[in-house]
């Protein structure tokens, strides 16, 4: 057993955050399932969102966030967000982080969609999640108070009297091992690999089945975003995403007919909100036409400038400077999870979550582009400050040994150490590829009652099909299940949730008239 002031699950841009700021106050160990560097931040491509530019301002980067999220955003985190993020920003770039600068110094911005003037700063040109991790993962070493346990995955939450413990794990061996502390730090990511088509390799919604077994209440989980411009590359799991920069840097998407049509959808065209392009490429998928976006305008520039997204096309045998690059919209980000206050403290006294699992109210309906590493450095600070500020103090820790009596006691009601413990995987990738697959077809882009009710049943089987020990799937169902009731309930379309069964809200109306 390990004894703790904190622990954070998860070592991406929020995790890393909460546990830098957690470490000016106490002992933290920071849990990540795979090496630190195996985090969907380092994925993350077109830059961080923060009014930095002359003329731009805090109240106009809030204004851009709420229309982007059809006005269902929480006004206080989303003034939290654009208020504190600069500071965040600039916090960063004074501990090397690279961001992308011009002739004179300054910072670098380019233009995203649904923003109304440059506001994204970009680093290593498309690599930004990438330099923002190493940057903070740089500052480990100088951390005393900081320990990191790569290879351990987090199995279930641990209770006290309705207070969140600790957390029970297997480390890298496989033995289970029991973490106790005054305050956890869930910060595991979103669910994309829910949907057959994603673009992120690691978030299977893990943490998210976690905290609503431990009692954590999850809100708006059925706003999923879809990005619009994930590479179609055949085979490829996840799909390589091809930065929203792009399209802010004047490329077109076109059909298979070489027509440009986002200016007949919305008037700023490739650069709407994500869910406006992402479901009107999908309409056309849907009726067998291929969708292109077309940066061959940029020449041989383009390397130099998105040197990621270059790659990975040429890795898939495409030449940007050359070719039109074949596109499909993509599970990205999910804008709702575990519902927090504004220092990320959850429904479960002791539990506080940041970043994409948490659902702190900035997003809305559906995501401002390059907000979420914004979000991560902005909440994941706030949680790390919170975890010491607002649990009462606990009493004294006990014993060096845990009983599997004492630890059948501290597990979440309804579960089992059968159910928890890992054991053979005989048939979950199956299963999971099925899950999959489901979402796509009824839950994903365009939703209506009759998919999400096929949808429901079919992942209620899978659910009860699941064996002890299968416990990737059984955490996957388990998330799946909440965001078909989320979609279930909301029977009006807004932001990324679209029912073509039901009407438009008012607030989305703007936004989703064109679908």
């Amino acid at each position: 057993m390990d004894v703790a002031d904190c622990l954070v699950i998860g070592a991406g841009v929020a995790g890393l955050s909460a546990a830098l700021e957690a470490a000016q106050h106490g002992r933290v160990i920071v849990l990540c399932k795979g090496a630190p560097a195996d985090s969907n931040t380092f994925h993350a491509q077109g830059g961080v969102a923060a009014a930095l530019m002359p003329g731009d301002s805090p109240a106009d980067h809030a204004a851009d966030t709420i229309a982007a999220g059809a006005g269902l955003c929480d006004a206080r985190a989303v003034e939290a967000l654009c208020a504190e993020g600069p500071e965040r920003v600039l916090h960063l770039a004074g501990l090397g982080c690279p961001f992308d600068r011009q002739a004179d110094g300054a910072f670098r911005a380019a233009m995203e969609g649904a923003h109304q003037r440059a506001r994204v700063i970009p680093a290593l040109g498309d690599a930004t999640g990438r330099a923002i991790a190493q940057t903070l993962l740089a500052q480990l070493p100088g951390q005393p108070r900081i320990e990191p346990r790569p290879g351990a995955r987090v199995l279930e939450l641990l209770l006290e009297s309705g207070r969140c413990r600790g957390l029970l794990a297997i480390d890298e061996t496989g033995r289970p091992h029991v973490y106790l502390a005054r305050a956890v730090i869930l910060a595991s990511g979103g669910c994309g690999r829910l949907f057959a088509r994603t673009t992120g390799p690691f978030c299977d919604g893990q943490g998210l089945a976690m905290a609503a077994r431990a009692g954590a209440v999850l809100a708006d989980m059925e706003f999923v975003q879809f990005h619009p411009t994930a590479l179609d590359a055949p085979g490829a799991d996840p799909l390589p995403l091809v930065s929203e920069a792009v399209r802010g840097h004047g490329a077109h998407l076109i059909d298979d007919q070489g027509r440009r049509f986002m200016p007949g959808e919305h008037p700023m065209a490739e650069l709407a909100p994500r869910d406006v392009v992402a479901r009107a490429i999908f309409r056309r998928l849907a009726a067998g036409r291929r969708v292109f976006l077309d940066a061959r305008m940029f020449g041989d520039h383009f390397a130099a400038r998105f040197p990621q997204v270059n790659a990975l096309c040429q890795r898939h045998g495409l030449d940007p400077a050359r070719d039109p690059l074949p596109v499909t919209p993509a599970a990205h980000f999910l804008m709702g999870g575990v519902a927090c206050d504004l220092d990320g403290a959850t429904t479960v006294p002791g539990l506080f979550a940041c970043g994409e699992c948490a659902r702190v109210g900035v997003h809305g309906a559906n995501r401002l582009a390059s907000n979420s590493l914004l979000e991560g450095l902005v909440f994941g600070r706030r949680a790390g400050r919170a975890a010491f500020r607002r649990p009462a103090p606990a009493p004294p820790l006990q014993g060096q040994a845990v009983t599997p009596a004492q630890l059948t006691r501290w597990l979440p009601p309804g579960v089992s150490l059968e159910r928890c413990l890992p054991g053979h995987d005989d048939g979950q990738e199956p299963a999971i590829a099925r899950l999959r697959q489901l979402m796509w077809r009824d839950v994903g882009l365009i939703r209506h009652e009759d998919g999400l009710a096929r949808a429901a049943a079919q992942v209620a089987r899978l659910a009860r099909e699941a064996a002890p020990g299968q416990i990737s799937l059984a955490n996957m169902c388990a998330v799946a299940e909440a965001i078909i009731a989320a979609a279930r309930q909301r029977k009006t379309s807004v932001g990324a949730h679209f029912r073509a069964d039901g009407p438009a809200m008012a607030s989305g109306l703007a936004q989703g008239a064109a679908s």
